[in-house]
């Protein structure tokens, strides 16, 4: 007599689930959506460099739960805590120790209807985001929502607003939004934080070369430059 366990072994294994990585739909409807998504993204990931354990992303599908794929939402910026940075082609929860991101941010395109926008809050407040923030380009409207134990409260008042996991401060005004680093500095645009990477590039490529003749003397004196003093 085949017991249950027998019976169970038998079976053929379930079949692998794929969880697609993307849904061939541009970054973003148009350019100033891009161009914003791509300035939140790259500065919250200046301003967390050093990090190892924070992730920053964004217009990545996240997976919140195991063994379902229709489950899945592509936030426009996107920071964890508790993961460490790297490449990923999705944010499988399962993979990365449970950890929800924890700090969403949305941008509201031109075709977005309201329907889409409710939704996307319910799934961020029913997968555990704890800061979700939500800016309407078109319209100039900032609005925030912070976790409590009932759900999502919404921000009374963004204007001024500093986020207590990222430290950023958000002001609102005439033309538009503007977000500074917790030490009061605005975010730069893409461009120039290319730019003053590649300035420090050169910088240490400069000083470096300065340093080789110094560094020639010395070991012609008998002297390591390299060997720290005791």
């Amino acid at each position: 007599m085949i017991t249950l366990e027998q019976a169970l072994a038998e079976l053929p294994p379930p079949p692998l689930i794929h969880y697609p990585e993307s849904d061939g739909k541009p970054m973003g409807d148009n350019d100033q959506q891009r161009d914003w998504m791509n300035k939140i993204i790259e500065n919250l990931k200046a301003l967390f460099a050093g990090r190892p354990d924070v992730y920053v992303t964004g217009n990545l599908f996240w997976y919140p739960v195991e063994g379902n794929n229709r489950i899945v939402q592509a936030p426009d910026a996107m920071v964890t805590f508790g993961r460490p940075p790297g490449l990923r082609g999705c944010y499988k929860q399962w993979e990365e120790s449970g950890i929800p991101p924890q700090v969403v941010f949305e941008l509201v395109p031109p075709n977005n209807t309201l329907d889409e926008m409710v939704r996307k809050r319910a799934f961020y407040q029913k997968y555990g985001v704890e800061e979700y923030y939500v800016y309407d380009l078109a319209d100039n409207v900032l609005e925030g929502y912070l976790r409590s134990p009932s759900g999502f409260d919404p921000v009374a008042q963004m204007n001024g607003w500093r986020s207590p996991r990222l430290g950023i401060s958000f002001e609102l005004g005439v033309d538009g939004l503007a977000l500074r680093y917790p030490n009061g500095q605005p975010f730069r645009e893409v461009w120039e934080l290319f730019q003053a990477m590649e300035e420090g590039r050169i910088r240490a490529e400069a000083e470096a070369k300065r340093a080789e003749p110094l560094a020639a003397k010395l070991r012609a004196l008998g002297v390591d430059p390299d060997q720290e003093e005791a």
